[in-house]
């Protein structure tokens, strides 16, 4: 029952972090139906903004908390920016086009970001200064930390906000219009291109807090950072329901709990086979004593992508998804 409810805190924290990301492609793609691989970069270039002002700013003393704040208030502007910039240069042209030629393009804007985030970050890997001090609870025999708890808070806080503005706002009304159909919502007056670049923004403010967030959880950020996380959360995204946001949220949750249970329970089977009808199945000898080394965490990415598969071969339209007809 230990490893179990710790394996669950852990998948809750990343899951709550691939939600996060996903809320991002899944707002893209229920307003234009265009799948944003770029976005994973964003999410790259907020962690390395942040970690760039927060080690400017920790050898002066202030306080931890006002430090990582001036970080992420930094990293927000940059990435929508960037989030601007894409839509307007690399998306907007190509809306009219066939859907392929977005496609390429999302994926030429990404390998474009990568390699400008190495020219200016290079391509080493850079440490999070150690100014926040981590403190471990326990709890019913697991242990959580200070950053799990302020991690898994700042994602409950942003989907709820999120969920606000969607649902409760004049913005949020223009985007589930322009989602419902453009053309009529733009002749009842709503700016399209302004709705439009307003959700590659908000999108790209989600991205930088959880690149901030993923880079204090870990300790660690690089250029190539956005790349299997990007895949992860678009998997996410399509596990709920992509277009829909609850289905998102969902969605990351539910990767990340799949993940950290699959490799918590399948590596504690790490040294505990030493049948050789099992080992030929499922292991490769280890030279020590026989033993037998299975799948363990370092296979964690294989359970998301099952899972995924699994969902799309029996519900192609993810969890929460609908089918709909196409549009006229």
């Amino acid at each position: 029952m230990d490893i179990f409810l710790q394996q669950v805190i852990n998948g809750l924290t990343l899951g709550a972090v691939y939600a996060v990301v996903a809320l991002g492609y899944t707002m893209v793609y229920g307003i234009i139906q265009l799948i944003n691989f770029a976005h994973g970069e964003v999410v790259m270039i907020g962690a390395m903004v942040a970690f760039t002002v927060i080690g400017v700013l920790a050898p002066y003393g202030w306080p931890p908390l006002l430090v990582v704040l001036i970080g992420v208030a930094c990293a927000i502007p940059a990435c929508m920016l960037v989030g601007f910039t894409v839509e307007r240069f690399a998306y907007r042209p190509l809306r009219r086009a066939p859907r392929l030629a977005p496609l390429i393009s999302a994926i030429g804007v990404s390998i474009i970001l990568q390699h400008l985030a190495m020219l200016i970050w290079s391509r080493n890997v850079m440490s999070f200064p150690q100014i926040i001090e981590s403190r471990t609870y326990i709890v019913f025999g697991a242990a959580i930390t200070n950053v799990q708890i302020a991690i898994l808070a700042i994602c409950v806080l942003v989907m709820a906000g999120l969920a606000l503005l969607v649902y409760r706002t004049r913005l949020g009304t223009a985007m589930r219009a322009t989602a419902q159909n453009p053309q009529v919502a733009g002749l009842m007056g709503v700016d399209i291109n302004r709705v439009i670049a307003s959700t590659f923004g908000i999108g790209a403010a989600l991205a930088a807090i959880a690149g901030v967030m993923v880079g204090t959880y870990y300790g660690i950020a690089q250029y190539t950072m956005g790349s299997i996380l990007g895949l992860k959360a678009f998997a996410a995204a399509v596990l709920g329901g992509i277009g829909n946001i609850p289905g998102a949220m969902l969605g990351g949750v539910l990767l990340g709990i799949v993940e950290a249970l699959g490799a918590g329970y399948i590596g504690d089977l790490t040294n505990l086979c030493r049948y050789d009808w099992l080992a030929s199945l499922l292991s490769e000898r280890c030279a020590n004593g026989g033993h037998f080394i299975l799948f363990g965490s370092n296979y964690q990415d294989v359970f998301a992508f099952v899972v995924l598969i699994l969902v799309l071969v029996f519900r192609p339209s993810g969890l929460l998804g609908e089918r709909v007809g196409d549009r006229a």
